[in-house]
């Protein structure tokens, strides 16, 4: 998996909680174009499966998943 993604737009959604980040992570894909990457940052632990769970839900792609500190940060690409 490349961390090396050309990053589109990031969207903090740090202090947030379920279902916040996954709602915010669906509003901000649509403002990117197909093709594209968003990075999402999160400190909720359910962001990571609830953002898995959309995408997979929605067919859109998750390039990388990291955890530093009490950040999770994800890169999704958006695929239509």
């Amino acid at each position: 998996m490349s961390t090396e993604a050309k990053i589109s737009k990031t969207l903090d959604v740090k202090g947030m909680y379920c279902p916040g980040p996954v709602m915010e992570t669906a509003k901000a894909i649509k403002q990117i174009n197909v093709g594209e990457v968003l990075e999402v940052l999160a400190t909720d632990p359910a962001a990571k499966p609830d953002i898995e769970a959309w995408a997979r839900r929605t067919g859109h792609q998750i390039l990388d998943i990291q955890q530093q500190g009490g950040v999770t940060r994800i890169l999704v690409k958006r695929a239509k």
